[in-house]
């Protein structure tokens, strides 16, 4: 961790904060991704579980009460289908967010890469501004 030294300028105190600030997020971020991950895993296994044992419920109430469970063969086929494009559907938008994501982390390596090259143009502006009303001697 950095030491912070005591100055008055503004500017001075400004980097000194900003830079402990983002030292702290740096830290914190990956501990906070591996939690929403930790809560996703086990959301998608209770969701899993508790669809098994309701099916597996429904089945056994059906069977022990004698309840056909057949289904006639068009109608499993478009549940089949059914399925089959919602799992394409998700697999689609998966890779659609993916490709984005991917895009958006780029396009800020490019803006991270460029950060100086706007510094120094900014500061070549603002030497141009000054110029005029700074005493030549």
């Amino acid at each position: 961790m950095s030491t912070q030294t005591q100055s008055s300028d503004a500017f001075s105190t400004y980097k000194q904060n900003v830079q402990k600030y983002f030292e702290n997020i740096s830290k914190i971020t990956p501990q906070y991704f591996q939690s929403i991950t930790y809560l996703q895993e086990e959301c998608f296994k209770a969701c899993e579980k508790t669809i098994n044992a309701s099916v597996s419920m429904q089945q056994e109430f059906a069977k022990k009460t004698g309840i056909s469970t057949e289904i006639p063969s068009a109608a499993k086929s478009a549940i089949v289908d059914t399925n089959k494009q919602f799992v394409q559907a998700s697999t689609v938008q998966n890779q659609f967010v993916k490709t984005t994501i991917d895009t958006t982390v780029q396009n800020m390596k490019t803006f991270n890469d460029n950060v100086n090259a706007f510094v120094e143009l900014n500061k070549n502006i603002i030497q141009s501004w000054v110029n005029p009303f700074t005493q030549k001697n």
